[in-house]
């Protein structure tokens, strides 16, 4: 009786010792890196921490290339100098679209959203269809639409609460540019190439008037704009260059071009007379356009340039959205009082004198003594 006892007695035993060992291993085998079932996240254990992606920012370009030296490129420069400026918290891209209308601008931003874009910079008043029905679709992703607003094709402003819509006083730059080319000229005669006739082109034409006439009757020069044009395209860089090529025929020495890709074509002819001796410049348009404008003797055909901060709007407005001060739903206007618009900061070909007194008519428009015509009605009143 009692070998039978001990016999169960080892058996038992036996048993449990197995069991055990099993749980033993069972326990071993969890790691800390265990998640739970309800909430997926890691255990306090878990050194498995994935940085932060960075935020894709795609820009869609308007006529003319990535490398027009104007719009489109000054805005991508400040995409890019955003990317250098802050390394790995974006990836930029941009597109050109097959087209210039709705549907291939629209097709274009869809493109960027479906690889991932979360913000989209669209430089250009063409965009502003596109834009509105992309934001009203896209309610996730930022948009920064640049010279235009967001409208369903009456004009009317459509609020988007992802989108801002920033625009730029032209006609102060384009009036700065009028005083200075009526100090620089020797023949007294000016000009002016246009690209579409459209609102920002216009209101550089027009601050070009108003600056050539103040600063005749202002600091005496007697310069005159014999001849006005709108080429009707952005990206025509051979007419850009016919055009130029007459009014230098004609005796202008400083033409102002605020024509994108056809300006290329100002600068081309420009650059040929330089290179035989003429001298004859030209005013760039929306960025410093001075390398644009260089010759093999390192000297520039650019007089200045009408400088608006297409640039620092890209680059500010990415920097909000990702700080999370992003102002959607806002109309932006940039002007003198900004630092939006303006001449560059560096102009070799200007003289101290005109410096001078370009900037002496800057402080006049900051401290409100002097308003800038922004209209046809308004330059009209300014020239009587």
């Amino acid at each position: 009786m009692i070998k039978k006892v001990m016999s169960l007695l080892l058996v038992l035993s036996l048993v449990l010792s197995v069991a055990l060992t099993g749980c033993g291993k069972q326990n071993q085998n969890t790691t800390p890196e265990q998640t739970t079932e309800e909430t997926g996240e890691k255990t306090e254990g878990s050194t498995d921490q994935k940085p932060a992606e960075a935020v894709k920012v795609g820009m869609v370009t308007d006529s003319g290339t990535i490398d027009d030296k104007s719009f489109n490129q000054g805005t991508w420069e400040g995409i890019v100098k955003y990317a250098q400026d802050n390394a790995g918290v974006i990836e930029e891209k941009y597109l050109q679209p097959s087209g210039e209308q709705h549907t291939d601008y629209l097709n274009a931003m869809n493109d960027l959203i479906d690889t991932g874009h979360t913000i989209i910079v669209t430089p250009g008043f063409k965009f502003e269809t596109a834009v509105n029905e992309a934001a009203g679709n896209n309610p996730d992703v930022s948009f920064i639409l640049i010279d235009g607003q967001t409208h369903n094709g009456d004009g009317n402003f459509v609020k988007h609460d992802n989108t801002v819509c920033v625009f730029f006083n032209e006609h102060e730059a384009g009036f700065l540019a009028g005083v200075a080319a009526a100090l620089s000229t020797k023949t007294n005669k000016l000009g002016f190439i246009g690209g579409m006739e459209i609102p920002p082109v216009q209101k550089f034409g027009w601050g070009y008037q108003a600056g050539v006439a103040y600063a005749n009757k202002t600091y005496g020069t007697k310069a005159e704009i014999v001849e006005s044009i709108f080429q009707g395209t952005f990206n025509d860089v051979a007419a850009g260059q016919t055009l130029a090529a007459g009014m230098y025929d004609k005796g202008v020495d400083i033409i102002f071009h605020a024509a994108g890709g056809v300006g290329v074509g100002v600068f081309n002819e420009a650059k040929e007379r330089a290179e035989k001796g003429g001298e004859v410049f030209v005013i760039g348009v929306d960025v410093d356009q001075y390398e644009a404008g260089k010759i093999s003797s390192g000297k520039s055909v650019t007089l200045t340039s009408a400088v608006k901060g297409v640039d620092t709007a890209a680059y500010n407005y990415i920097d909000a959205k990702i700080k999370g001060s992003f102002p959607g739903g806002e109309i932006v206007t940039l002007g003198l009082k900004d630092n939006g618009v303006g001449i560059p900061k560096e102009n070799p070909n200007l003289s101290e004198d005109t410096v001078k007194k370009v900037d002496e008519t800057v402080q006049q428009v900051l401290d409100g003594k002097l308003t800038v015509p922004a209209t046809q009605e308004e330059l009209d009143a300014f020239l009587k």
